[in-house]
């Protein structure tokens, strides 16, 4: 069957829409224009630039998550009569299935991956699609709109922020730390965008970790009891001895999604043998090599400080920490202060070295400024003890220095086998 447009949506797609980003989330934006029949025009900072004066050969601007409420583009847009809209909101209007969002600020891709395998395993179609890589618009186009399929859809604050026509049939937020505060500014900002998911989500469907819960009462949010899941300082379960979720902070994904399981009535022995099968995403916490009786772990994705609080709580000791990388805005002094004890010698790269450089001498920690990720390497190799780890959980954007995340992950990965090769 045809996807059916909006009537509100028909005469502005008589002419190009303007999809601002020329990246995945465009391309998807792209992919479901096309599928409706409709052309588009791709405007991106490093190719061509939207004016005033082409704003009024559009009707519709669909922009990506990079694009800030307060973006030139988009005041231009909204000012020339354009109707702007987000991505993930531009594609909720043509999908026809069931919408699981998942938000947060870490765990939220390891989430919507487990939860669309267990789905998968119970028997229910289900795609992880949003933030996680496959945009939700690509998603509605290839599945001609969804029917009888779940999206399992990871949702950042970026996108949260604009929404004006998604809803979600449930969601499950995480947990709530100090993140992006280079575009919020203020906590208070970054839970706001967070919590518009909340308002588009039916009463009874929500699930909340332990520090949203906190930050919720703080904000003037309290969450009603149903909603709140007690997801820190859990027990251990043996029913998980052997998976990823034996420990934290994967611990805190498991214990969100089986709230919600449980919700569905669906069978919990399912949600184990899932848990039993499934394995993480890379640059998670992986383990690269044990050289010399010291062994590295690739954790490229903590990309907060939360996330790097979390990694040095599963080690027994202190290990060697190699972090840095373009800020998210937050307290770096405060960072350093809590994780020092945990730290017995920080290799610093990118653009926050210096920065992180000055609160390590501040706390007594040692620390090496280093120029590159391979020479921060050789350094936590020769501070490293036998029997000590090595952590890479930069706590920072990889873009100062790599690609993504992933890149800087695989380019750890690499350091290390030449290192490898160099001791043998």
């Amino acid at each position: 069957m045809p996807l059916s447009i909006p009537e509100f949506l028909g005469l502005r797609l008589a002419q190009p829409a303007a999809v601002f980003g020329g990246g995945v989330s465009g391309e998807g934006a792209v992919r479901l224009l096309s599928k409706l029949g409709a052309s588009a025009v791709v405007y991106d900072r490093n190719g061509t630039e939207f004016t005033s004066e082409n704003a009024h050969r559009h009707g519709l601007v669909i922009f990506s998550p990079g694009f800030p409420p307060n973006h030139a583009w988009i005041r231009m847009a909204r000012e020339s009569g354009c109707i702007c809209m987000a991505e993930i909101d531009f594609a909720s209007h043509f999908w026809r299935g069931r919408t699981l969002a998942v938000t947060g600020t870490n765990g939220k891709t390891t989430l919507t991956e487990f939860l669309s395998h267990a789905l998968g395993m119970a028997g229910t179609r289900a795609v992880a699609t949003g933030n996680i890589g496959l945009p939700f618009s690509q998603l509605v186009a290839d599945e001609d709109g969804g029917s009888g399929v779940t999206a399992v859809c990871e949702v950042s604050s970026f996108q949260a922020e604009q929404l004006g026509h998604f809803f979600a049939d449930g969601l499950l937020w995480t947990n709530f730390a100090e993140d992006h505060l280079e575009r919020h500014q203020r906590m208070e900002s970054y839970f706001a965008a967070k919590w518009e998911l909340v308002v588009r989500t039916p009463p009874g469907r929500f699930f909340a970790g332990t520090s949203v819960r906190l930050f919720a009462a703080k904000f003037g949010h309290p969450l009603a009891e149903a909603s709140c899941v007690a997801t820190e300082d859990q027990p251990a379960d043996p029913g998980l001895d052997g998976t990823p979720f034996a420990s934290y902070p994967q611990r805190e994904n498991f214990i969100l999604a089986q709230a919600w399981w449980r919700s569905q009535a669906l069978s919990e022995a399912s949600l184990y043998a899932a848990a039993k099968s499934f394995r993480l995403g890379r640059h998670r916490l992986a383990r690269v090599d044990t050289i010399d009786g010291v062994t590295y772990w690739n954790d490229s994705k903590g990309t907060n400080f939360h996330a790097v609080e979390a990694a040095l709580r599963g080690f027994p000791k202190p290990v060697v920490l190699i972090a840095g990388g373009r800020s998210k805005g937050g307290d770096i002094a405060g960072f350093v202060r809590r994780i020092a004890p945990r730290v017995s010698f920080a290799a610093l790269i990118g653009e926050t070295s210096e920065a992180l450089a000055g609160a390590c001498e501040v706390v007594g920690l040692p620390h090496a400024v280093c120029a590159s990720l391979d020479q921060a390497v050789r350094a936590a190799a020769a501070a490293a003890h036998p029997s000590g780890d090595v952590l890479l959980s930069p706590g920072f954007a990889s873009f100062d220095m790599f690609r993504s995340y992933e890149d800087r992950g695989d380019r750890f990965e690499k350091a290390v086998k030449e290192l490898h090769a160099v001791r043998v």
